[in-house]
């Protein structure tokens, strides 16, 4: 019975992969063709620049189909068991429903772990890179069109931050600082042309800087001193992650990152709803698998006629689609409605698996 479970094992996994990377192969096409625009646009950015920067996109890619594609590969293998018998066999053999679950269990934890280790390292590093790759051959920094908006509290007062643009060193540019005293009133106004960090330090070391300090009592009656400087360095708990997140995707970082800025927008009294429902998708995410690979193990109790596994396939990929779907469904609607984050991203997942369940319940007691 291992022998035959490891054969399963290895069937689905092939399954898997072989999905896996056709959906790959068009992505890939649709990124390539998108990037012939740069092409195009950019003088130092040519076809070689383009296919490589395709490429360093593969691993979000891989991160964000593997629960469809692990949905799909074991519907078809167990489809296929069923259709050719080989899965009454297995259960005739003593492969009752339990160790049926169990043994499909075990694949969905290990795509789960494969999943996490894309998102939460492979897929990041990757996309740092081709940002970083692009970035030398156009001569562009990654630019936000609004800017990164963020505020901290201190001993003395709160300070609003914009920065404009970070570049993949972790040189930001153009940055605004705005300190309030504990009143609200304005006190001063510094901008920078550039600042790296120093992280041993937690001080950012900014170049190009203009400060004006606010005195008086009235806003009329204020009068400022100004202090131009070829150097300020600037202490606050801001880092490069946070930057980075309130910049870019918060879909495309860490998970460790992302929960560093939402314990950092909750100590300065922000909003953290939307970034706290991002985090607990990407907890989530990985789980997903084992939430897919379940809800294949039912169509290995049907019976099929020949021509059918098409169909079952097409079935697969519907309710896949279906998940992920809701799944940005109930993200928004979390985000609208404040509901708790966990719950928001753990919704999807905890009705699929119900269903799953309780279909599979219904035809093992069927039988």
């Amino acid at each position: 019975m291992s022998t035959l479970r490891r054969l399963i094992d290895a069937e689905i996994f092939w399954s898997v992969a072989t999905v896996t990377l056709g959906f790959l192969g068009l992505f890939y096409f649709f990124d390539l063709v998108e990037e012939l625009k740069a092409v195009a646009q950019y003088q130092g950015y040519g076809y070689a620049q383009a296919v490589i920067y395709s490429c360093l996109l593969i691993p979000n890619h891989i991160y964000e189909l593997l629960p469809i594609t692990v949905l799909i590969g074991t519907v078809f293998v167990l489809a296929r068991l069923a259709q050719s018998s080989e899965f009454t066999i297995l259960r005739t053999s003593g492969l009752g429903p339990v160790q049926a679950l169990r043994m499909l269990a075990r694949l969905g934890l290990i795509f789960a772990v494969i999943t996490w280790v894309m998102g939460d390292y492979m897929a990041p590093w990757a996309e740092r890179q081709a940002k970083q790759y692009k970035a030398v051959a156009t001569g562009k920094a990654v630019i936000s069109q609004s800017g990164a908006w963020l505020r901290e509290r201190g001993t003395q007062g709160q300070q609003t931050i914009n920065i404009s643009a970070a570049k993949l060193n972790g040189e930001i540019t153009d940055i605004h600082i705005y300190e309030f005293d504990d009143q609200g009133k304005f006190k001063s106004m510094t901008t920078a042309l550039s600042g790296t960090h120093d992280e041993e330090n937690e001080v950012w070391h900014l170049q190009g800087v203009q400060r004006r300090v606010f005195t008086g009592t009235g806003t009329s009656a204020m009068a400022a001193r100004l202090d131009v400087m070829a150097n300020w360095d600037w202490v606050t708990h801001v880092t490069p992650e946070m930057v980075s997140v309130a910049l870019l995707n918060p879909d495309r970082m860490p998970t460790y990152d992302l929960f560093r800025y939402v314990r950092y927008l909750q100590n300065n009294d922000q909003s953290s709803q939307r970034y706290e429902i991002v985090f607990w998708n990407k907890v989530f995410y990985p789980i997903s698998c084992l939430v897919m690979i379940v809800l294949a193990l039912p169509f290995a109790y049907l019976h099929f006629r020949s021509g059918q596994i098409a169909n079952l396939v097409f079935v697969g990929v519907m309710i896949g689609v279906s998940f992920f779907l809701l799944n940005n469904v109930f993200g928004h609607i979390g985000n609208l409605q404040s509901w708790s984050p966990w719950l928001a991203a753990a919704l999807p997942g905890m009705i699929y698996s119900l269903i799953s369940l309780l279909a599979f319940g219904w035809l093992v007691l069927r039988r």
